[in-house]
């Protein structure tokens, strides 16, 4: 990457004529808040902006490459790993309003929506229509569908539907000096040429900007049921897991909540497990009327195996929402918990699960911090909060070294660094640990040719 150049007064006129009002900010105050995300990570933006309109970012996109300016992509900054915080300078892209839904159609099963919409906002606009549209991180209500494909996020929904590269069909993308390219389209297959479209999704705006998605759509499921599980050890949670997949279902969804994850949310809201819970066990089944009942008796029969001590069935959408949010209150409550906190998720093979379970727990035992262990036990993605005072010296020592532990183990059992976060600067120090030296000059070589300045998102740069 060729150094930054700082913004001159010439640059501050450029922006501000093409984002006229309160579309382009540029004083500390109005900045601040764009220079952190959910990592708690921060550093000054040089600028601002909002663009409405496909040209706007094109005229961006051709002035920074030009002046050589970093740009950051921004949804709503709910990622965990420092994605969009502006170590480099430069400017900022919000894309809160590119917002629009642009189109809806229930023959071809598409939507195609600006980057800005809500995810929330969009599940529920389709719902109207009869139509689903699957990822379902747990930002839902207010992450946003350009966010979610920059960072390829996954969600509880994933172990059935697949993850959001698997519903985006195709992009419109703007890249550095301007250029406009439409990858893939509104089929639901396509195999001309290379995969533009997966290897934007994911790529956590290092690449270019997205300024149109086209998603896939399904029909509505029919019905849908959860049973929720507590059991007296996280062991006993995860055997039942396995047994479920043994008996042959295949569910929407499975969350994991292990001790400190249960506390956590009990320190933030009423639930309805009791104390002597060790874990908690939360499954999602879906389809027709009849299908989710036959297939409802199977799961009670396969979760019983393991010796529950309580469990709770929902089949109302108010009830099962009820359930469900309290996986979702997970990621507010762990902000509660302690000063501090390591934010990691990792994702192992599934049979390996029990084992990195136990080893997280010891390592946590071993350098004496607490660990919020939960997660999307369906395809072996793991977060774990290792909660800490880093005003410590000591114990944000041992926060660390309790992570790098951590980190290790799980490529140890064949798994790797990110299942749904994304690298951003959190993961950055570790590729080495699960990349070549090879893989990764292939990577730079494939951003240069798409960015030969690297002006997008620069500090995320492999």
């Amino acid at each position: 990457m060729t150094a930054p150049s700082p913004l001159t007064a010439a640059d501050r006129r450029f922006l501000e004529g093409l984002f006229p009002g309160a579309a382009a900010a540029f004083s500390p105050e109005e900045t601040f808040v764009y220079g952190t995300d959910a990592s708690r990570r921060f550093a000054p933006a040089g600028a601002v902006v909002r663009p409405e309109s496909l040209e706007q970012v094109r005229e961006l996109l051709a002035f920074a490459q030009a002046r050589r300016l970093p740009v950051l992509p921004r949804g709503r900054a709910t990622n965990t790993v420092g994605d969009c915080v502006p170590v480099a300078g430069g400017i900022v892209v919000s894309t809160a309003r590119l917002n629009r839904i642009l189109e809806i159609d229930p023959d071809d099963f598409v939507a195609v929506v600006e980057p800005g919409v809500v995810t929330g906002d969009l599940q529920a606009a389709l719902a109207k229509q009869g139509l689903f549209y699957a990822p379902d991180p747990a930002s839902v209500k207010f992450s946003t569908v350009g966010g979610n494909a920059a960072t390829c996020a996954g969600g509880m929904r994933a172990v059935k539907y697949g993850v959001t590269r698997d519903h985006i069909l195709g992009i419109e993308a703007v890249l550095p000096g301007g250029g406009v390219i439409r990858a893939g389209g509104r089929t639901h297959k396509n195999v001309v040429g290379l995969d533009l479209t997966r290897l934007f999704v994911g790529s956590e705006g290092t690449l270019g900007l997205f300024t149109q998605l086209t998603l896939k759509l399904l029909p509505k499921p029919a019905a849908t049921a959860t049973l929720a599980l507590a059991y007296p050890s996280v062991d006993a949670a995860l055997a039942a897991a396995g047994d479920v997949l043994r008996a042959g279902l295949r569910p929407v969804a499975r969350a994991l909540l292990a001790p400190g994850a249960l506390g956590a949310v009990a320190a933030i809201s009423a639930v309805p497990w009791p104390r002597q819970a060790g874990a908690a066990l939360f499954v999602r089944l879906d389809g027709s009327a009849a299908a989710v009942a036959a297939d409802s008796a199977l799961l009670e029969a396969a979760t019983a195996k393991a010796g529950p001590v309580w469990s709770q069935r929902a089949v109302e959408p108010e009830a099962e929402e009820a359930l469900w949010e309290l996986r979702r209150l997970l990621n507010p409550a762990s902000f509660k918990a302690a000063p501090d906190k390591i934010s990691d998720d990792v994702t192992v093979p599934r049979g390996a699960l029990r084992q990195a379970a136990a080893d997280i727990a010891a390592i946590g035992e071993d350098e004496r911090v607490r660990i919020l262990l939960f997660g999307h036990i369906g395809d072996g993605n793991l977060h774990v909060n290792i909660m800490h005072d880093a005003a410590d010296p000591d114990e944000r020592s041992r926060a660390q070294a309790a992570r790098e532990r951590i980190l290790e183990m799980c490529l140890r059992l064949r798994g790797t660094l990110s299942g749904e976060h994304g690298v951003g600067l959190s993961k950055l120090p570790f590729l080495d640990r699960q990349l070549s030296p090879e893989e990764r000059a292939l990577m730079r070589r494939v951003k240069a040719a798409f960015d030969p300045e690297g002006i997008m998102n620069p500090q995320t740069a492999y």
